[in-house]
């Protein structure tokens, strides 16, 4: 295998305006719009046939690597199942993104009506190293989580 990193990760929403607005309150600004329909080679390697779909790649701004989402609301085929319901479902399950202050976005994104799980909570590697976290949902119920380490 010659695997070098990671390129970005998929979130497919429902209303595609609205996750965006969400995305970029968290940092997120689009780089680069995603066509609403591509060729059968496209169609082919993505499994699906004649697909139309509103969606951009994502960067979070000021960040190097780049840590890039590829946001998507899928006209068709659509489906409008909820995404995964809790965190111990087998497949990716959830987002984590780093935070350089983990307390002051915890209260913003209750200030901003989100939906959070729980307070920040600890995680201790060793004595005097560990991280504090909290996960929350975007708008579709998507997982997200928030980290500072120290």
């Amino acid at each position: 295998m010659n695997v070098t990193g990671m390129v970005h990760v998929n979130i497919n929403c429902t209303d595609y305006q609205r996750s965006k607005a969400f995305y970029e309150m968290l940092g997120f600004e689009e780089v680069w719009q995603v066509p609403p329909t591509n060729s059968p080679e496209v169609n082919a390697a993505v499994g699906m046939q004649d697909y139309r779909v509103t969606g951009a790649i994502m960067a979070l701004k000021g960040v190097e690597p780049a840590v890039l989402i590829d946001l998507l609301q899928w006209h068709q085929p659509e489906d409008h199942s909820p995404p995964y319901a809790n965190l111990y479902r087998p497949g990716l399950a959830r987002l984590a993104l780093a935070s350089a202050d983990l307390q002051a976005d915890y209260e913003y994104l209750l200030a901003q009506g989100v939906e959070v799980l729980s307070p920040p909570a600890t995680v201790y590697a060793s004595a005097d190293h560990g991280s504090s976290f909290f996960c929350f949902k975007d708008p579709d119920g998507t997982f997200l989580e928030l980290v500072q380490s120290f």
